[in-house]
C-alpha cells in the first residue's frame, strides 16, 4: 500500500480533528458552560427583577387603593362638612330674618306710638286754642269778676281745712 498525498492529508485531517476534539472539547465545553452560566444568570435576574417589578406593581395598586379610599373619606367629610355649614347658615339666616322681623314690628310700633302722641298733641292744642278762643269771646268783665270770686273762696275753704 502506498500512501498518496491524498491518503496523508486524509490522515493528516482526521490526526487533527481528534486533535482539536480531544484538546478543543474542553475549552469549546468550558466556553459553553460560562455561556450558559452567563445566561442562567441573567435569567435569575431577570427572575429577581420581574418579581421585585410585581412587587412594586402590587405595592403601587394598593397605594393607588388606599389614596382612592383616602379621597372617598375626604369627599365624604367634605360633603358633611358642607352640610353643617348649609345648615348653620340656614340657622343664622333664619335667626338674622326674625331679628330684623322683630325690630321692624318695634319700628312700626315706635313709629304707631309717635303718631298717636302727635294726633294728642295736636288735640291738646287745638282744644286748647278753641277753649281759649270761646272763652274770650264769652267772657265779659261780670263773668270774670265772679270766675275770682269763685276761686278766691276756693282757695279760702281749701286753706282752712
Amino acid at each position: 500500500m502506498t500512501i498518496t498525498p491524498e491518503i496523508s492529508v486524509a490522515i493528516a485531517f482526521v490526526i487533527f480533528v481528534i486533535l482539536v476534539l480531544w484538546k478543543g472539547t474542553r475549552k469549546i465545553t468550558e466556553g459553553l458552560d460560562k455561556r450558559a452560566e452567563r445566561i442562567r444568570s441573567q435569567l435569575d435576574e431577570t427572575q429577581n427583577l420581574r418579581e421585585e417589578a410585581q412587587a412594586a406593581l402590587a405595592s403601587y395598586q394598593r397605594q393607588q387603593r388606599d389614596a382612592l379610599a383616602e379621597a372617598e373619606q375626604i369627599i365624604a367629610q367634605a360633603e358633611a362638612e358642607a352640610e353643617r355649614l348649609k345648615e348653620q347658615a340656614e340657622e343664622v339666616m333664619a335667626a338674622t330674618i326674625k331679628r330684623r322681623e322683630e325690630q321692624a314690628v318695634q319700628r312700626i310700633a315706635q313709629a304707631e306710638a309717635s303718631a298717636v302722641q302727635d294726633v294728642r298733641d295736636q288735640a291738646v292744642e287745638l282744644a286748647i286754642g278753641v277753649a281759649t278762643k270761646l272763652i274770650a269771646e264769652k267772657m265779659d268783665k261780670s263773668v270774670q269778676g265772679s270766675l275770682i270770686e269763685a276761686s278766691t273762696n276756693d282757695v279760702i275753704k281749701s286753706l282752712k281745712s
